[in-house]
C-alpha cells in the first residue's frame, strides 16, 4: 500500500483551517499553493499555509485518523497545531523532500 499524510492548511489569519489527506503531500500542499483547483474550499479561502501534518505508513490509516480529525472541534485542531507548531510557520519548505522516505 501507498503511505500517507494528513495536513492542515490554513490563511495567513488563521481563520479558517482545512484537513485533508493525501499520498503526496509535497505535491498536494503545491496544488493548494498555486489553487489548482479554484474552485475548491483551499482555493476560495485561500488556505496556502501548511501548519500541521503526520504521516502514515499506510494511506487507510490517514483517512482514519482525517475523520478523527475532522469529528473533532475547532480546539482540539488548534491544539494539535499548537503543540507542533506553536508559531504557526509555514512548513510547506520542511516537507519538500519528504517522499524520500517513503
Amino acid at each position: 500500500m501507498k503511505a500517507g499524510f494528513i495536513y492542515i492548511m490554513t490563511n495567513k489569519n488563521h481563520t479558517t483551517l482545512y484537513t485533508g489527506v493525501t499520498s503526496n503531500l509535497p505535491k498536494r500542499v503545491q496544488q493548494h499553493k498555486e489553487s489548482y483547483f479554484s474552485q475548491s474550499f483551499t482555493s476560495r479561502y485561500n488556505l496556502h499555509k501548511l501548519v500541521y501534518w503526520e504521516a502514515f505508513q499506510e494511506i487507510g490509516d490517514a483517512i482514519g485518523r482525517e475523520k478523527q480529525i475532522k469529528a473533532g472541534s475547532r480546539q482540539k485542531k488548534l491544539n494539535l497545531i499548537n503543540a507542533m507548531n506553536p508559531n504557526w510557520l509555514d512548513l510547506a519548505d520542511d516537507i519538500e523532500n519528504i517522499m524520500d522516505v517513503f
